[in-house]
């Protein structure tokens, strides 16, 4: 069974929609008919988004400038949405550190449990039944091929996306066969454009520009993969090599080599 077709009343709900791969699937929902729900905590971004995509693609843009790292105002977007008649929903918002744990500031360290993990789960819940009753929708997870294995100097995100690649996987299992898809995205480096040497970040200096995916083509392969049903798609070849790693090296082994590169990730953001 395909995606649900665009409908008057249907809404695709897309978290983190105010940049790099958010914004893409934004853009690439619209393209394909649907109207959306974008969720970010920059509303003013949203905004002009939502004129461009209703504008270009005649649907309804609707926006809700939600920090999902507060619990609070997570719980009221879920009481929205399980009310709502939610035909795909893209769990893509997510915050990553770098650096040792007990070097970092342990308020964010929190927050990004509560971005990465609660509000992908509590999302998920909030939806869920609704599509299972109509049988019928879609939820795409991003999570990352770091929850594949053990990273020093990136332990949280590490850790986060685990949680997220995990249950991505054990809730396909769950829904065969309702006509209800899970697709877990697990991207490499990814952008929107090639940045100049001035505004370079210490991971664009450090990973060579062939190995950078497009936000746009990210977007495209994992909606196609949406709607295929795949269990998981890994654009790139270093998210690849990062899944093979983390599935077949011994973790010992593994765990320094990344955790070094990690740690000049940490220092480049001091």
């Amino acid at each position: 069974m395909a995606l649900p077709h665009p409908t008057p009343t249907a809404r695709a709900v897309v978290t983190g929609a105010s940049s790099g791969i958010g914004m893409a699937l934004a853009c690439v929902l619209a393209d394909r008919g649907h109207s959306l729900i974008l969720v970010a905590r920059r509303g003013e971004i949203l905004d002009e988004l939502a004129k461009e995509l209703e504008r270009r693609c005649g649907v309804t843009v609707e926006v809700r400038a939600v920090d999902l790292s507060n619990a609070e105002a997570t719980a009221r977007l879920c009481d929205e949405l399980k009310d709502r008649e939610i035909s795909i929903l893209c769990n893509n918002a997510g915050i990553a550190t770098f650096g040792p744990v007990a070097e970092l500031d342990p308020g964010y360290e929190q927050a990004q449990v509560l971005l990465n993990v609660n509000a992908v789960h509590d999302l998920t819940l909030a939806v869920l039944p609704q599509m299972v009753a109509r049988r019928s929708g879609g939820i795409l997870m991003v999570g990352s091929a770091a929850g594949n294995m053990p990273i020093p100097n990136n332990a949280t995100y590490a850790a986060t996306k685990a949680f997220v690649n995990t249950f991505s996987e054990s809730l396909r299992g769950e829904l065969a066969g309702t006509g209800v898809h899970v697709t877990l995205l697990a991207p490499g480096p990814v952008r929107t454009q090639t940045p100049t040497a001035e505004e370079a970040s210490i991971v664009d200096k450090m990973v060579p520009d062939f190995l950078w995916h497009s936000s746009q083509r990210v977007a495209e392969m994992s909606l196609d993969a949406l709607g295929r049903n795949k269990m998981r798609i890994v654009p790139g070849t270093l998210s690849k090599a990062m899944s093979v790693a983390g599935n077949y090296t011994p973790r010992a082994i593994v765990a320094p080599i990344v955790g070094t590169f990690y740690a000049k990730l940490g220092e480049g953001e001091g």
